[in-house]
């Protein structure tokens, strides 16, 4: 098959690889990199969207209803949270659902990163300068969605 065949047919040659770790399947011939990646963006931050729902208002529930301690409402809030993004980013943000179980610990892993973030930060903000947790807990998890994103595509669902 000629090469201009089997670019057109979605085969890549050595000329036009994918770059960044792209895989000729992520891309169609309609679509390109780029617009995978603003699907990816937008999806995961709509599921991101979800699992912050998720965890803060079961943080809400389990230091303010159950009287939990503050530290401990944010380590289980955020582990459901976590468990809730992992299932929806396999399915619809990166359809990866090979090898779930190393796929689920590593994003795990990652969201350990989110919940050592905001310990540092209830630490600092709630206990140390007397910040109601419930603001900085609400306050910390843009800046975790973020960091999680990078890490989890680049690693989790690579």
């Amino acid at each position: 098959m000629a090469t201009e065949d089997m670019v057109q047919a979605g085969t890549r040659t050595g000329t036009d690889a994918p770059a960044d770790g792209d895989t000729p399947q992520d891309t169609g011939p309609r679509t390109g990199p780029r617009t995978r990646d603003l699907r990816q963006l937008i999806t995961y931050a709509l599921v991101g969207g979800s699992g912050v729902l998720l965890d803060l208002g079961a943080f809400l529930l389990l230091y303010n209803v159950a009287g939990l301690h503050e530290q401990v409402a944010n380590v289980l809030s955020t582990s459901l949270g976590i468990t809730n993004n992992f299932v929806l980013n396999a399915l619809f943000t990166f359809g990866r659902r090979d090898r779930p179980l190393v796929r689920y610990l590593r994003f795990y892993a990652v969201g350990l990163t989110g919940i050592a973030l905001t310990f540092v930060l209830l630490a600092v903000f709630s206990r140390g300068l007397g910040i109601d947790p419930n603001l900085v807990k609400a306050g910390s998890l843009p800046l975790v969605l973020v960091f999680q994103f990078a890490l989890n595509r680049k690693w989790s669902f690579a």
